[in-house]
């Protein structure tokens, strides 16, 4: 475990200032780096809390925001921002490299050793700067099987896990056949865990407000989904290269 520092960072994205989680680890060196997607509902202590663990293995991470501050706790409210941006791959590109400007813009970051970790929206930006070829190490989304538009999953340039939980309604076993579909078509190094018994964000830890029918935490998945994103970024980034 190394000592993590943390600051707030504030860039522009989707005509939004947004404001970013920076997390280093200790020393002086360039590291490689994470970008870390959050949820739908925008980034919270949860995500900052994942980009330090990140650090703490010695990562140089950033939790990037999607709602220029805001967290949408309210269901509906959240619907009316993300699905439009899930429509538009354009747009998400462009809250992705934004964030990906950020981190490689920091002296610490190692720009040619970067990977992109997202959970839902955040997972569906990280797939879809891999289709558009940046040249990241790994891509990991969790609750976030989107398709892209045809022929754009050949540029993805590194391995891609994904994670769902079976029973994720929003998820479906057929937006999962799709995915994997499109993966194995454009000859992507791509693999599929689905967490048996496991709802949609069954990675988040409960929360006060109302949430989407098919949400809920599911603790031992949670673990099992973290681990196995570590597993990743050490086969991918590793800290010796």
């Amino acid at each position: 475990m190394t000592t993590v520092t943390s600051r707030t960072v504030a860039y522009t994205a989707d005509g939004l200032t947004m404001t970013g989680h920076l997390a280093l680890p200790a020393g002086a060196g360039r590291r490689p780096a994470v970008l870390v997607g959050p949820e739908g509902v925008g980034l919270s202590d949860v995500d900052r809390r994942r980009a330090d663990a990140l650090a703490e293995l010695g990562y140089v991470a950033l939790a990037f925001d999607l709602h220029g501050g805001r967290y949408l706790g309210v269901p509906e409210e959240m619907l009316a921002r993300c699905m439009p941006l899930l429509a538009d791959p354009d747009r998400m590109r462009d809250i992705g490299y934004a964030a990906l400007d950020v981190l490689r813009a920091e002296p610490r970051t190692d720009p040619d050793r970067i990977a992109a970790v997202g959970y839902g929206t955040g997972g569906a930006i990280a797939l879809e700067l891999g289709r558009d070829g940046v040249d990241l190490r790994a891509i990991a989304t969790v609750n976030g099987l989107t398709t892209g538009r045809p022929g754009e999953t050949a540029r993805i340039r590194c391995p891609v896990w994904a994670g769902v939980g079976s029973e994720d309604p929003i998820m479906s076993p057929a937006q999962r056949d799709a995915f994997t579909a499109e993966m194995q078509a454009a000859g992507a190094d791509w693999r599929l865990v689905v967490y048996g018994g496991a709802l949609h964000a069954f990675h988040h830890p409960p929360v006060d407000h109302s949430v989407l029918p098919g949400v809920g935490h599911h603790p031992q998945h949670a673990q099992r989904a973290w681990r196995d994103i570590v597993d990743l970024l050490t086969e991918c980034l590793p800290m010796t290269e």
